[in-house]
Parts: C-alpha cells; structure tokens; sequence
C-alpha cells in the first residue's frame, strides 16, 4: 500500500537488512549438520533437509510474489516472520533430532517463510531506489549473507548453545528470534507514493526493444532469455549451494587428513564457513550490485560464473591447508553472493523494474533446481568418500552458466506479445509446445479461478 508522505528511504535499506538477516539462517544449516550424524544422520540426510529448505524457498516464493501484489510488501514480511519462525519453532517442540520433524520445520515451513518475505525487500528497495538498483538489490540481500554468521557462531564457537541446551532448545529459540526481528524489519516495508522519484532523478527514457518494457510473466516466458538466465542462475546459485552444505564436511576431512585432531579440524572448518565465507557473501552481494551499475549486468555475470569455476575447481586443493582453506571459502563466498544481487537486476532490466516482484520469484525457481540437485549430488558423492569430485563437477557446471550468459540479449517486448521470439527461438530448439505448455501451467497456477 502507498503511503500518503514519504518516509527516510534509509530505513527502507535498515528495514531490509533486519529482514534478510534472519532470512538467510538457511545458510548457517551447516552448523547443526555435526550434530545430527552424531545422532545418526548421514550425510546425505542432512543435504536433503537443506535442499528441501531451499526448494521451499523458491517454489513459496512464485506464490509470494502475486500475494504481494494483493496484499502489500509489509503484509507478506511478517506472514514469512511468523512462517520462519513457527518452522523452527516446531521442530524444536519435536525433540530437534527426528529427520521428519527438522524435514518439515525446518526444510518445509521454515524454507517457506523465507520464500514469503525474501522478494519484499527486493522489490521495495528498488523502488525507492531505482536511481542505484544494483546497489541497493546488494545492500537489500547483504544482510541474508552476513545471517549466517551470527546464527552458525551463536549456535556453535561463540554461543555455545548447540553444546549448553541442545538442538531442540537451539531451534526453538532461533525460531522465536527470527519471528520478532522480521517482524521489526517490515514497519519499513511500504512502497512509495505513486509518481514518487527521488530528488533530482530523471528516469531514463525507454525505447522499443531497449529494454527496461515492463513484461508479464507469460510475457517473460516466452523469451528466450528466460530460459538462458534460468540455465545460469541455476548453474551459478547450485554450485554455491552445495558449497555451503559442505563447507564445514569437507574441509575437516581434508584437515584431518593434513594431521589436524577432529576438535581443530571442526573449529578451523567453522571459521572458513561462519567468518570468512559468511562474510564475504555479504561483501560479494554489495560489491557485485555496485559494480553491475557500472559494468553492466551481462558482463558481471560474465566475469562472476567464469571466476567461481576457477575457485570452485582450485578449492579441492586448498581444503586441507587452513589459510588457503579460508581465502578458497571467502572467494567462493563473495561469488556466491553475487547471484542474489545480479540476477534481480538482471531480471528488472531486461523485464522491467515495475514487475520484478511478480518476475523474479519464476526465476528464482532456478536457485530451488540448483538446490535440490547439486546439494544432493554433493552429499552423495561425500558419503562415497569423493568431495573432490562434486566441486570439479560443480565447476564444470559453473563454466556452462558463462557459456550462457554470453547468449543473453535484449527481449523485444512486441515479439513477447505476439508469440514471434518464442517461436523463432522455440522452433529451432524444439521446444515451442514445451515453452506454450510451461506458460499455461504456470498461468494456471497463479490464477486458478481463469
């Protein structure tokens, strides 16, 4: 809903990093991982709690993104509060150790109320910030990186609370913080007046087939573009993914292997994920947000998915020393975080800024495909006793994602309208029933009663 004065547009960025720092107590899953093996999990359980969180995420989040349009930014912030909050609150009620019950709180209903506010502060940063939409996209996601940080150390080297009250009490407290903190954040979560632009802004002016037309999600899915940005986003964010969930398996494998006792190889693997890769996810969000204003989008995704295979591959020898262990984690990390301030970005500029709330969460259906597969793989590939494997894997994956984001071009909106790309596109690949029957189905989701 609009409000009738504007408010300090700085408390839309304090707004938004209250919300997404709790949002991202997704990433700091690997810190109960130890925890739960040593209750019986295996190591694939613990990925497929993880992926069960994220594609959770993603899938909630398309939903979201039309909710929001009913409902309004401030609105679905505290639904996802109170949602995030309840999931961990409940599995902690059940006892914090049955696979069932952390697979539904934590997986299932936590990962959905991440889905219900992720896409607010995105979309309300950018329009109180359209002048600067890279940065403040990267400042706006910064604080889901930074999260994790805090939550694996409260839970693990700092606060101790895994070790003092247990899993369970560990959930149930994260579970009502989170809900209290989100609800904090979304008292800034409001859109600007309509017409409203920041002093001395003069939008720039939009010419046909320049980009920036505001396209529907039909409209969006009949673009090749689409589809090549799903590819990279999905390469990119999956690769990352399974990085986190390994982040503190793999290393201390690799750290005993060096000589390292399991105590030092555990507390030195928990630095590299909860210090230096937490935080230069954060960095990398707002330092690839700001250099995509000048730079351009293309050619930052361009240098980000090239340079993270280089890392991800170089990472299988840097795993068992603990200095290269940290900077492979912080290179990796800042990579990471890259993708959540590019590819909203990318999404407003070549599908229009008006419409990113309801766009992006269909695109981010590519962070839940990449959730659910290379997490998976990487657990799988771990309990066969090859880690190496799963990240030169994972870079390979990587360098696809630049391949194709060196096809993407600007979407004509005309042709969008009339079928005309899809089909030039979709004939030569094809895939033009395919493409006419994900357009439909999507459509029929999101609007049931046509």
């Amino acid at each position: 809903m609009s409000t009738s004065k504007p408010i300090n547009r700085s408390f839309v960025i304090l707004g938004a990093i209250l919300i997404q720092l709790n949002l991202g107590a997704i990433y700091a899953w690997s810190v109960f991982t130890p925890a739960l093996k040593a209750v019986g999990w295996s190591k694939l359980d613990t990925q497929m709690v993880f992926s069960l969180g994220l594609a959770s995420f993603a899938i909630v989040m398309v939903f979201a993104g039309r909710a929001m349009a009913k409902y309004g930014p401030q609105k679905m912030a505290m639904a996802g509060g109170l949602t995030l909050g309840a999931g961990y609150l409940l599995a902690g009620l059940l006892g914090g150790e049955s696979f069932w019950a952390v697979a539904i709180g934590v997986g299932l209903i936590g990962g959905g109320g991440i889905g219900l506010a992720y896409v607010v502060p995105i979309a309300v940063g950018m329009q109180w910030f359209p002048d600067k939409k890279g940065m403040i996209t990267g400042l706006a996601v910064a604080g889901f990186g930074f999260g994790a940080m805090g939550w694996i150390k409260l839970a693990g080297g700092w606060g101790h609370l895994i070790e003092n009250i247990g899993l369970a009490n560990t959930f149930s407290l994260y579970g009502v913080a989170f809900a209290a903190i989100i609800l904090l954040g979304s008292l800034w979560m409001k859109k600007p007046p309509v017409g409203w632009l920041p002093e001395g802004y003069v939008p720039p002016p939009a010419a046909a087939g320049a980009g920036g037309e505001d396209f529907s999600v039909i409209e969006m899915l009949r673009t090749p573009q689409f589809y090549l940005i799903f590819i990279i986003f999905t390469a990119s964010a999956g690769a990352g993914l399974m990085s986190i969930g390994l982040m503190k398996l793999y290393p201390m494998e690799a750290l005993q292997a060096s000589g390292y006792s399991l105590v030092e190889a555990s507390a030195i693997a928990g630095t590299a994920m909860a210090v230096f890769f937490s935080i230069a996810n954060g960095l990398g969000r707002i330092v690839w947000g700001t250099l995509s204003d000048k730079l351009g989008r293309k050619r930052s995704v361009i240098i980000m998915t090239a340079s993270q295979a280089v890392f991800l591959f170089g990472f299988t020898y840097m795993a068992g020393d603990v200095w290269l262990l940290y900077i492979g984690a912080a290179l990796i990390g800042f990579n990471f975080g890259g993708n959540f301030a590019l590819f909203p970005t990318l999404t407003a500029d070549i599908f229009g800024s008006n419409r990113v709330g309801q766009n992006y969460p269909v695109v981010f259906l590519a962070y839940g495909a990449g959730g659910i597969i290379m997490p998976i793989l990487g657990g799988t590939l771990g309990d066969m006793g090859n880690f190496p494997l799963a990240f030169t894997i994972s870079a390979g994956v990587c360098l696809l994602g630049t391949g194709a984001a060196a096809l993407v071009m600007t979407p004509d909106h005309e042709e969008a309208t009339h079928h005309a790309s899809v089909h030039g596109f979709a004939h030569q690949m094809h895939l033009d029933e395919f493409v006419d029957d994900v357009a439909e189905a999507i459509d029929h989701i999101r609007h049931p009663d046509n």
